[in-house]
């Protein structure tokens, strides 16, 4: 048998996974991070994108919206505004947010200041990835 750790992915909402895995890949806010029974413990950062883990026979993925993973005693626990399985992803809602968001990216609004723009930016370049993200865990999964 495999070693394991468990897995707990948890919104403010509700605990969203609670399972056993023998490894798992979260998106760190520096790149793709995986974990595997007998980590050493840790803290990270977590940005939106996806998680995947293995259940010792097949993979499985999710949408997390950033937050933070924590392991400690071989439990990852992540921690995460929103969180998606591909079957609850609404690749429609999706898709009208990415092209929201490039919208918002486009230089044609003259009512703010240079901050509120630099803000703006901020604020479109992040629900871009978002919406990304779940675009490519959606796709992943069929």
């Amino acid at each position: 048998m495999a070693q394991e750790l468990t897995l707990r992915v948890i919104t403010p909402e509700k605990v969203l996974i609670d399972t056993t895995a023998t490894s798992v890949q979260v998106p760190a806010t520096d790149g793709s991070m995986g974990v595997f029974p007998r980590h050493a413990a840790m803290i990270a950062a977590l940005g939106p994108g996806h998680l995947t883990f293995n259940d010792g026979k097949q993979s499985h993925d999710l949408f997390v919206a950033g937050g933070f993973a924590e392991v400690h005693d071989n439990t990852l626990r992540i921690l995460t505004p929103a969180g998606e399985e591909p079957s609850e992803i609404d690749e429609e809602r999706a898709k009208e947010a990415e092209v929201r968001a490039r919208a918002r990216l486009k230089p044609s609004r003259t009512d703010m200041t240079a901050d509120e723009a630099r803000i703006d930016i901020a604020r479109a370049n992040a629900a871009l990835h978002r919406a990304l993200m779940r675009l490519k865990v959606k796709g992943h999964a069929r």
